[in-house]
């Protein structure tokens, strides 16, 4: 007896189809709150990243001085708190972090974001849930497609 087949198969490639639309649209959503918290904070000045994030200088260093490379060790601390600025996890439950440029794994737009940083400069990031913890949030106090706020000092670099 031959298996019986679906009347109407729906291949694979419609369901990822709709799964890469469903995907966009939710980003514009969160672009969107992000977009607008920035809009209300009208005392701030936002830069936005090629890289998906937004991010404003707490101290910036205006002398020419290097900046993270790729392989470079680099130490710093930071701090997570949702869009509103309610504390997820404060910079001494995080520690002193020690991080080396593009060979381990850290949230996706602060490893562009160190980048950007002098020693001695501290920036906070706005960063959407696809360049932070994703749709599985760090599985504690991060939820589900949550966007977040991270403040950056960045210490040393060797």
């Amino acid at each position: 007896m031959a298996p019986r087949k679906p009347i109407k198969p729906k291949p694979s490639t419609t369901i990822l189809k709709e799964t890469i639309k469903e995907s966009k649209r939710l980003n514009k959503v969160e672009d969107e709150k992000i977009l607008d918290l920035i809009k209300k904070d009208s005392t701030t000045n936002y830069l936005v990243s090629a890289k998906g994030f937004w991010y404003t200088y707490v101290t910036k260093i205006e002398d020419v001085l290097p900046t993270p490379k790729a392989e470079d060790e680099v130490t710093l601390t930071y701090n997570i708190t949702d869009l509103n600025g309610n504390v997820i996890y404060t910079k001494e439950n995080l520690g002193l972090k020690t991080y080396k440029v593009d060979k381990e794994d850290f949230i996706s737009a602060l490893q562009s974001g160190i980048k950007l940083m002098k020693v001695g400069e501290t920036i906070t990031f706005v960063i959407p849930s696809y360049n932070a913890f994703g749709i599985s949030g760090d599985g504690n106090k991060i939820g589900i497609n949550q966007s977040i706020k991270s403040t950056v000092t960045l210490i040393n670099i060797k």
